[in-house]
């Protein structure tokens, strides 16, 4: 037996038109993007990358009506996030995100910081992981920033931030919000004109169910013109320039991207039209409560964390008393269960949740996990925290 509930990490198993669009791909297509005539194939190419690109703008509330020039393709979110944060801070400038990031954006951040080239603020999140936006309106208050970065839902304990309320306070105040929606993307609805975003990076390979090495960012395009790209080169246009294009996405798009990825990923946007995001977040919402009700009745575990399923998503994480969440973990492995122990990337949502340093034990089932899956995993746990702590 074997059951994934590891989708926080990445989706699987992906839906079958994914793979079959990159052997496709490979094996009929293959053609680069815009460095060839007019051919077959090298429209085919054209074709399915701008078709990726423009679902992509209509799922996430692209700007001027979902232009898919505004879209720019990365090979992850943390390249998306750096392509954002490397490429528009400037020397000087204070930055403001919470305590509850990853490294994909704290990194990056506390490189910089370290440097000297740049002044942070973190702010502080309750022990359910939220940031209240009280706090954010007091720190925006008589304090200038220039940047806002902060993570839709948490990676660790999946609590969903209040990012409405957030963009409508960075917005009075004129100061552009970066959103890292890594967790929430094809599941939770996600707009970012309207929310007024300046830049909204995102991963192909976890709710939009595409192949890794997939993600993006899109774009406010005023904020664009501001953002130094991180690589220059080829990019199959305006090659009598020797300097980069400064149209999108050119700008941010040098040498050859990852097309078979797209070809994946494109697949797995017309699997989410079909399926719909509606029923995908009904689904993992159902999947998440039976597991959450079964974790607050198994004894000694502690939950991080919000105890219910508003505002959160199925991301759950915790520790059970007496027992190092590896040992755990792996116990679980060995019985075909596949979660993930640790630090999870986050050490400073780790520290707000008060699981600093042990870290934890994380189970996120998907849209295709079943409830048998979600019963047989907690009749499991309890059957392997007793034994490890000798009472079988």
């Amino acid at each position: 037996m074997s059951v994934y509930l590891n989708n926080a990490a990445t989706s699987w198993p992906k839906p079958p038109d994914v793979s079959k669009a990159m052997v496709e791909f490979l094996s009929r297509g293959g053609a680069n993007l815009a460095r060839g005539t007019s051919s077959a194939r090298d429209m085919d190419t054209l074709n399915f990358v701008l078709d990726c690109r423009a679902r992509l703008a209509s799922l996430l509330g692209g700007y001027e009506n979902g232009d898919p020039r505004y879209i720019t393709f990365c090979s992850n979110v943390t390249e998306a996030l750096n392509t954002v944060l490397r490429g528009f801070l400037r020397p000087g400038m204070r930055v403001i995100t919470s305590s509850m990031e990853h490294n994909a954006v704290m990194r990056p951040l506390r490189t910089l910081e370290k440097e000297g080239a740049i002044q942070l603020v973190l702010l502080p999140s309750g022990l359910d992981g939220r940031l209240e936006p009280s706090a954010l309106r007091d720190a925006l208050s008589g304090n200038h920033f220039d940047l806002m970065v902060m993570s839709h839902a948490s990676n660790v304990c999946g609590t969903v931030q209040p990012v409405e309320e957030a963009a409508a306070l960075c917005r009075r105040v004129g100061l552009p919000l970066v959103l890292d929606t890594a967790q929430t993307v094809g599941v939770l609805p996600l707009d970012a004109a309207s929310l007024g975003l300046a830049a909204l990076c995102f991963t192909g390979h976890k709710g939009l169910m595409g192949p890794q090495g997939t993600g993006g960012i899109v774009w406010e395009p005023g904020f664009a013109a501001q953002v130094r790209p991180l690589v220059t080169g080829g990019t199959g246009s305006y090659s009598h320039l020797e300097y980069q294009p400064e149209e999108l996405p050119d700008r941010f798009e040098s040498g050859t991207p990852n097309l078979p990825g797209i070809a994946g990923l494109n697949a797995a946007l017309a699997w989410l039209e079909a399926t719909g995001l509606t029923t995908i977040e009904a689904k993992e919402r159902g999947i998440g409560e039976r597991l959450l009700e079964g974790l607050k009745k198994l004894e000694g575990v502690l939950l991080t964390g919000k105890r219910d399923m508003d505002g959160r998503l199925p991301v759950f994480s915790f520790n059970v008393q007496g027992l190092d969440n590896g040992i755990l973990a792996d116990w679980l492995s060995q019985a075909g269960f596949e979660t993930r122990p640790g630090l999870h990337c986050a050490p400073s949502a780790h520290r707000s949740l008060g699981t600093f340093p042990q870290g934890s034990l994380r189970v996120s089932p998907g849209y295709f996990n079943v409830p048998q899956d979600i019963d047989v995993f907690l009749d499991t746990l309890g059957d392997a925290i007793h034994r490890l702590k000798g009472e079988r």
